[in-house]
């Protein structure tokens, strides 16, 4: 494995009960990866932690943003990152463990398939062996209906399209225009897919257990559902009419 193989990126925003612990199960599971945290100037220290760790461990990055919130652009910021510094592949998840870490090796082994070379491998909660045990049905059903929406909007063939556990080309994202993107929250991941699409992207999913988070706080409410609604919405007309999304989605 090269110095710029794998970059594992994770966003985060109060994470200090779970950054420690998901760094060294990454550490030890994935030793030749680096791992950049793109904190958001959390209160309780998560970004200060980690520049700490970072003097400790050379393969410990971390971004401190103090002027720009939200997920979307968080991930945008490490996907960046991973271009800018010559990346073959950049993994993306969660840092609350609610993404199974020990799957990270097989992200990156299907990523590596020379059966069926793929753009993005998707850590996919709803393809066959996939599964979210701690749910209660009204979530399950909220998230099965915003798939299938993405997929009728989108023209999405995959079946987990709001996951964040994913494995991308990075050679593949210097083909996106990030400036095009309308997302800033959790819609993020759909437009993502839909970007790469247009620009002819290949796809896999794998199937993994999707947990609730252990410690901490989850960051998702009922408005930033619907906000990712609309903005689906929106790419979808655009889509459909092939006129500017960002001029739609104001």
């Amino acid at each position: 494995m090269s110095q710029h193989d794998v970059l594992i990126a994770l966003a985060t925003y109060d994470e200090i009960d779970n950054l420690p612990l998901m760094i060294e199960r990454l550490r030890s599971l994935v030793p030749d990866a680096d791992i950049l945290v793109v904190d958001d100037n959390s209160p309780d220290g998560t970004g200060r932690w980690a520049l700490e760790a970072g003097k400790r461990d050379s393969k410990i990055k971390t971004i401190i943003r103090t002027n720009e919130r939200g997920l979307g652009t968080a991930v945008v910021r490490a996907l960046k990152y991973a271009i800018e510094n010559d990346y073959r592949r950049v993994v993306n998840m969660d840092a609350d463990f609610s993404h199974p870490v020990e799957d990270v090796p097989r992200l990156l082994d299907r990523f590596d398939s020379l059966d069926s070379p793929v753009d993005v491998v998707i850590g996919s909660r709803y393809v066959p062996g996939g599964d979210v045990p701690d749910w209660p049905l009204k979530r399950r059903i909220m998230s099965r209906c915003v798939n299938y929406f993405a997929r009728l909007t989108l023209g999405l063939k995959t079946r987990d399209n709001s996951g964040a556990f994913r494995c991308y080309r990075v050679e593949t994202l210097k083909k996106l225009n990030f400036d095009q993107f309308v997302s800033q929250g959790y819609s993020f991941f759909e437009e993502t897919l839909y970007r790469l699409k247009l620009v002819g992207a290949k796809f896999a999913e794998i199937p993994i257990i999707f947990v609730d988070r252990r410690r901490g706080v989850s960051k998702i409410n009922r408005k930033e559902a619907l906000r990712a609604v609309w903005i689906m919405t929106t790419l979808g007309v655009s889509r459909m009419f092939n006129i500017n999304s960002k001029s739609v989605a104001k």
